[in-house]
């Protein structure tokens, strides 16, 4: 890696153009690189929990064409249910591993944007509802693929949690949720593994485009976190280079075929852009090419039974099971078992859209099952529903009936095909589709004892929840996650995970409900900080499965809290111990968590935030101390007025439990700090919220600290209109035809996910990228005459569009 003086004399060397040229991709997976001064074309590809490598004949950037095999490890909201800080280091290890065998300098991912609601279709893709475990979990993951040589991506930056018009939606959050929320995780993982880069978002934040985000990408990120690395576009997320530029942002994803550095080169020479800024920003690039120079030199491969055995691993420790009912499990491996359901015979295993991996080998639970069977146990089949459609097909029922009749245990497999949930595409609900839930009510019927196992990535209604005995949520849980669940079915595993998001009754429980996913134009946070169990919990809200919940096969008991000091300053550390014991049957991992509590407020608080968590492994009668340290953060808040974090003196709750809701141990601590805040309208209002899906505006405008912004106005027409917005005139629509008509030719025949997530990013793009996408045949000149023959000024427009 070159040092800070061989990349400056770089720079010397560099004409202007050559200097703007760096700020933009080659194609769609290649920085660009200069010849004649050394310096190469460094590849980076999408992740997070794959890697996803097309080769230059099949590129695109929605995963849609072939990529070269790899581990299709669990996705994110399956390696958040292990609560396994050194499982995702190891995992993140083999991930950058496989990047260096296939010469890819930065994985793109891990993503910490906050699950805000349940219906955001990429929320497969993100840790959890709750800031602290994100960032603890993505710094691990980092780590481990940084540890290798190899770069990482964290995205996306920030206050993207919805997919419905995530490309130009303006998201008006106040200050305060943002930092305390939708900002802690990227802070910590910044803060705590440097990734070699930080992925913008597409979307408005307060009305800026997070490309052009000078408080986002320099004032907070750079200046405050003290990221070291550089800042890229989500592909297409570019707004205004030149301001971008100047906000912070190096490098833009895809090439603009040239079009954006020419403006670069243009606002240095009109004294628009001092060329000093450009210098800075290259020099952060060249920083990125040249780190990975080494680790990448020579050839490498890794061993893909290996990987295949730890993504096992990893799915073993984060599968689930929300009910154990007469303690049905784990099976003897004995007597006739009936498996229903198409998911068993084809897993849904990851999620649709960029992330999807090309897996090296993949076991469904039927294989698995079936490779378990010996002379006493017999495995019989029936496909039960068809992921296709959510049409009931009462033969399949009535087959799948037939078998369960006859059957010692029947194992139901159930959950959201693709087409519910994806990037690109929010979900309409969270109903299973009806098919299934037909399915499992006639069963039920029939078999009261028959196991449930869900696929989903995010959760589901459960209508049939007080009929079933026994529940398993393996999430997305990647290429070998059938053969772990089977492990957990016949207790050659014991389960441990545990969900990290809340699972509700019902889609109205949820705060951001009444909010989402907000106007074509605009969404409003105004749930403020009650979000997942921050809101359950603190207004006492019942729920089907809390945050931090998960069964075991054994018991495990808490006991003997102690606190360093009963009273700190605010900026002592406070180290908190309790005992935990196994009291059951089995080996077995628990996983304990650590809440903090203020008892007295003056500024509006939840019931409690999580601090810590540690996983532990006991051996039945073990028993174990487990430590945690609290410092200055496990008490804060953020105040807006001094525009710090800062602690209230008074009373702290020290909650440890097994979940949100399943407290344990408790111990007061008094903090005292020099901060005196000042009492305000807004706090007195939220605390005392009853009715959280209907907040008025004189509530929300307390809580910004500012009026409501107006949404942006349809008309007139801009280079940020979406094709949605213009496809109501009769240009716009022949514009929609032609771009729809484009892509059929680019991907051919596509399945209903595929189409569906198509018809979103049809709908969805800015008029803007038509010029930066479009094709040589599609200048900007072209996009200035469209947009004014959309807004009536025909003529004027089509002889701008002609020339």
């Amino acid at each position: 890696m070159k040092n800070e003086k061989d990349i400056m004399d770089l720079i010397s060397k560099m004409t202007l153009e050559e200097k703007a040229s760096l700020c933009s991709g080659k194609d769609f997976w290649h920085l660009e690189g200069l010849e004649r001064l050394g310096i190469p074309s460094i590849m980076v590809t999408d992740g997070p929990h794959g890697l996803r490598k097309q080769d230059g004949s099949s590129e695109d950037h929605i995963g849609l064409n072939a990529s070269v095999p790899a581990t299709c490890f669990p996705t994110a909201v399956t390696l958040a249910s292990s609560w396994d800080r050194n499982l995702l280091k190891e995992m993140g290890e083999a991930l950058g591993d496989e990047c260096r065998q296939e010469k890819v300098s930065v994985l793109l991912g891990p993503g910490v944007n906050i699950k805000r609601n349940p219906l955001c279709g990429r929320n497969f893709e993100y840790f959890s509802e709750d800031p602290y475990i994100s960032g603890e979990l993505a710094t691990s993951l980092i780590n481990g693929v940084q540890n290798k040589g190899i770069g990482t991506s964290l995205k996306h930056y920030a206050a993207n949690n919805q997919e419905c018009n995530r490309m130009s939606i303006d998201t008006i959050v106040d200050e305060r949720t943002l930092r305390e929320l939708y900002l802690k995780g990227f802070e910590k993982a910044v803060k705590d593994s440097q990734p070699w880069t930080v992925m913008n978002a597409y979307n408005q934040l307060n009305g800026e485009y997070c490309s052009d985000h000078k408080t986002l990408l320099t004032d907070i990120l750079k200046e405050e976190w003290g990221h070291e690395g550089l800042v890229v576009t989500d592909w297409g997320a570019t707004n205004d280079r030149v301001q971008g530029l100047k906000a912070g942002l190096e490098l833009e994803m895809p090439g603009s075929r040239g079009i954006n550095d020419k403006k670069i080169v243009d606002a240095v020479n009109s004294g628009n852009l001092d060329e000093s800024i450009l210098d800075e920003r290259v020099k952060r690039l060249l920083q990125l090419i040249f780190k990975s120079e080494e680790t990448l030199k020579g050839t490498y491969s890794y061993n893909k039974k290996e990987h295949h055995e730890l993504a096992k691993k990893v799915a073993a420790e984060s599968i689930i099971l929300l009910k154990n009912g007469m303690n049905l499990l784990p099976l003897a491996k004995k007597g006739k078992i009936a498996v229903i359901g198409d998911f068993a015979e084809n897993p849904r295993y990851q999620g649709a859209g960029s992330s999807q991996i090309n897996p090296t080998q993949l076991d469904s639970a039927l294989q698995s099952l079936r490779s378990q069977s010996k002379k006493n146990m017999e495995i019989v089949y029936a496909k039960g529903f068809s992921t296709k459609t959510d049409v009931i097909d009462q033969a399949l029922i009535n087959e799948a009936l037939k078998i369960t009749e006859a059957a010692d245990h029947t194992i139901i497999f159930a959950g959201l095909p693709p087409s519910f949930e994806s990037e690109g595409f929010d979900r309409k609900h969270m109903n299973l589709p009806e098919n299934q839930l037909q399915l499992i009510d006639k069963i039920l019927v029939k078999n009261p004892e028959a196991i449930i196992v869900l696929s989903n990535g995010s959760p589901v209604e459960m209508p049939f929840i007080d009929k079933c005995q026994t529940l398993i949520e393996s999430y997305l849980s990647g290429q070998a996650g059938g053969s772990a669940l089977v492990d957990i079915l016949f207790g050659d595993a014991v389960p441990s995970g545990k969900i990290a998001e809340t699972f509700p009754l019902k889609m109205r429980d949820i705060p951001s409900d009444s909010y989402y996913p907000g106007t074509t134009k605009q969404v409003q946070y105004r749930e403020g900080l009650y979000v997942g169990y921050r809101y359950f919990d603190s207004m006492k809200k019942e729920v089907l499965f809390p945050f931090g919940y998960g069964l075991s096969y054994t018991e495990f008991s808490y006991c003997d809290l102690k606190v360093s000091a009963k009273t700190i300053d605010a900026n002592e550390k406070l180290i908190v111990t309790c005992k935990v014991k196994n009291t059951g049957n089995y080996d077995g991992k628990e996983i304990i968590q650590l809440y903090v509590r203020d008892m007295e407020s003056t500024v509006y608080r939840p019931d409690k935030e999580l601090k810590g968590f540690e996983k532990i492994h006991l051996s039945k009668g073990e028993e174990r101390e487990v430590s945690f340290t609290l410092d200055s953060n496990s008490f804060s808040y953020y105040d807006t007025e001094s525009a710090q974090w800062q602690i209230e003196s008074g009373d702290f709750e020290i909650l440890i439990g097994a979940s949100s809701r399943d407290i344990r141990l408790n111990e007061t601590v008094n903090v005292s700090s020099p901060f005196i805040p000042t009492a305000k309208e807004v706090d007195k209002v939220y605390a005392e919220m009853e009715d959280i899906h209907n907040i008025d505006d004189a509530a929300f405008k307390l809580l910004l600290g500012r009026d409501i912004p107006e949404p942006i106005q349809i008309r007139p027409f801009h280079i940020n209109s979406t094709i949605a917005d213009i496809s109501k005139t009769f240009i716009g629509r022949k514009v929609k035809n032609e771009i729809k008509k484009g892509f059929v030719k680019m991907f051919g025949e596509a399945d209903e996910t595929t189409q569906l997530m198509v018809n979103s990013m049809v709908n969805e793009m800015p008029l803007r990228s038509l010029a930066l996408l479009g094709g040589d045949d599609f200048s900007e000149s072209k996009l200035n005459g469209l947009i004014l023959m959309l807004n009536g000024r025909f003529f004027k427009g089509l002889k701008l569009f002609r020339k």
